[in-house]
């Protein structure tokens, strides 16, 4: 190599390179065994010492058990004892803290600890522009110690970490979660305290939770419950709580959701695909069940019903539910072809979100200037003008008008009506139907023909129909409840979870009444994420209050008979204010909640 001209003669190959590395650790002694810059072999903060300045390092071990590292709350007192006596007190002080065993001498201590302590902090700051950074430890955390001493919330939501945020009572109370007209596919439910009360129901609880459910009898439970395993109305009440009805139902097939839904219907029996007059009866029987849901809502007997098809939802609700004087009926998404449809057959309706967009647009031009606002309607009269004929009145001022083809009637009309095709399947098609209108929107869809799908995996299908109260040809069904203990990873180890999954089509008053069970099963402290069918998020949209709303008591008093507890009835009577969005997050800390749309 050296003829070749390319050889260097500082040149090792790796393994000489290892055995210098050894030989150089062995004649600079056993303690300096790491790198200054280098994150140490366990995970947590750099070790700074003196002792420990240079030398060869290991790397970190990323499979490093929490409880056998530096970073442990039992080894963190006893890791700078050599060379520390006078920090040493301090860090048993901050392990007392974060063990929860901080007693009355903490002022002692700290008079006697604070100063060595502040000065250890104030002489490591200077190595620190030196080093990787790494996450907060004890040691960095000692100046907000030392701030928050007298804190112990704050100081101990940060030493916990961001998990103990939560923790801090919120400074307003709330009693109460707004209304959430959506509907869900799985709640998941967590707290510190245990499910388990949830589990293994006996065959008489799950007979009596039946039993009231029909009857629409509930039982009054106690504001704190000390044993919730052996409460045995709260076990009926939670059976009682994940009851609904609905039609049709088909063991085999899963009917919600059903928008979207194709791959869950391939490949199941379909026996009335091929089969019209059994098409004809699964309609006629469904037309059945439609119309005596309708009648109950009228009589104030149900409180409201969905009708999922394959390609939107209608939400019926009772006189004075969201704060409607009337019966009304959301329908969502919809296209312009569907809203023709409903406009041939009489029925009217509104678009609430539009009207909403048009009357912020019309507030915030009468806050400009008159002028420019006159102007500005003047010239939509005259483009309205223009294009009632058809957009080439100029033409005749330039003499041309015999020498250029104008569109045909057609297309000046879907030029006009560009603007409404654009909102088709978007939230902004929402449509509103009040009063005696929902009688003949009922008529519309029971004669409807495009309701079912006529070709597809859906094909023939009737739309699924889901109820909280009993009505006819219903089927009673169950929610899916599941109760796990889990452990999850925070700052300083782990910490034990227990959750509650329930899974199935969650209507309204089903989410309240099991925010109601737990609040005193769970001591008033647990979570929940819900999990929206996003295309129902849009019936949270509020009414247009054509006239005064109800008194809330008289609203509850006529709706006494519909099958829900009166507390459920008044959060479903107050107005929507979610708008288009649906609940994400709700959270009960004290016995008061908090939410995220």
């Amino acid at each position: 190599m050296a003829e070749l001209g390319c050889y260097s003669p500082s040149f090792k190959k790796p393994s000489e390179v290892l055995r210098m590395r050894r030989k150089r650790a062995r004649s600079e002694g056993p303690d300096r065994r790491t790198v200054d810059g280098l994150r140490p072999f366990s995970p947590g903060p750099l070790l700074n010492a003196p002792s420990r300045a240079s030398g060869g390092g290991k790397r970190r071990n990323p499979f490093a058990n929490i409880e056998n590292t530096y970073n442990s709350p039992k080894k963190r007192a006893l890791s700078h004892r050599d060379g520390h006596d006078g920090a040493l007190d301090g860090r048993k002080t901050a392990a007392a803290v974060l063990d929860g065993k901080l007693s009355g001498k903490l002022g002692e201590e700290r008079a006697n600890a604070g100063t060595s302590f502040r000065e250890e902090l104030f002489n490591t700051e200077q190595q620190k522009q030196h080093e990787i950074k790494t996450p907060v430890s004890l040691s960095e955390d000692a100046g907000l110690f030392e701030e928050d001493l007298f804190e112990p919330e704050r100081s101990a939501a940060v030493l916990k970490g961001p998990e103990a945020v939560c923790d801090v009572a919120p400074a307003e109370v709330c009693l109460e979660f707004p209304t959430d007209w959506s509907l869900k596919t799985r709640l998941l439910f967590t707290s510190p305290q245990s499910f388990s009360w949830a589990e293994h129901l006996k065959a008489q609880e799950e007979a009596q939770g039946l039993g009231s459910h029909c009857r629409a009898e509930f039982s009054s439970l106690p504001a704190h419950i000390q044993e919730p395993r052996g409460c045995v109305e709260l076990r009926c009440g939670f059976h009682q709580c994940l009851q609904y009805w609905q039609h049709p139902s088909l063991p085999w097939l899963s009917l919600f959701p059903r928008i979207g839904a194709e791959r869950k219907f391939s490949g199941k029996c379909v026996p009335w695909a091929q089969d019209t007059a059994l098409q004809q009866s699964l309609m006629s029987d469904w037309s059945v069940s439609l119309t005596s849901l309708y009648s109950l809502l009228k009589a104030r007997l149900c409180p409201y019903f969905y009708l999922c098809s394959y390609q939107f939802t209608v939400l019926f609700r009772a006189a004075g539910l969201s704060g409607a004087k009337g019966l009304s009926a959301l329908l969502s998404p919809t296209t312009r072809g569907l809203r023709e449809a409903m406009k041939a057959e009489g029925i009217e309706f509104s678009l609430p979100l539009l009207e909403e967009t048009r009357k912020s647009r019309e507030r915030s031009e009468t806050e400009g200037e008159e002028s420019v606002s006159s102007e500005h309607s003047e010239n939509e009269e005259e483009d309205d003008e223009d294009d009632d004929d058809g957009g080439f009145s100029w033409l005749k001022e330039m003499g041309v008008q015999d020498k250029i083809k104008k569109p045909d009637a057609i297309s000046i009309k879907l030029r006009k009506e560009h603007r409404e095709v654009r909102l088709d399947h978007r939230p902004e098609s929402v449509v509103l139907v009040e009063g005696s209108n929902t009688f003949t929107l009922l008529n519309f869809l029971i004669n409807c023909k495009s309701l079912v799908a006529g070709a597809g995996s859906q094909a023939g299908l009737p739309p699924t129909l889901l109820a909280p109260t009993a009505f006819r040809g219903a089927t009673l069904h169950t929610l899916k409840a599941r109760a796990v203990n889990v452990k999850t990873r925070v700052r300083m180890g782990y910490q034990d979870v227990c959750s509650l999954e329930v899974t199935g089509p969650i209507m309204p008053h089903t989410l309240h009444a099991l925010t109601q069970l737990l609040k005193p099963a769970q001591k008033g402290e647990f979570s929940v994420g819900l999990y929206t069918h996003e295309p129902t998020a849009v019936l949270n949209v509020p009414l247009s209050q054509t006239s005064e709303p109800q008194q809330l008591e008289s609203v509850v008093q006529d709706l006494g008979r519909c099958g829900l507890q009166q507390s459920s009835i008044q959060q479903l009577a107050t107005p929507s204010m979610l708008g288009k969005s649906a609940l994400r997050q709700l959270h009960m800390r004290d016995y008061s909640y908090s939410w995220k749309s």
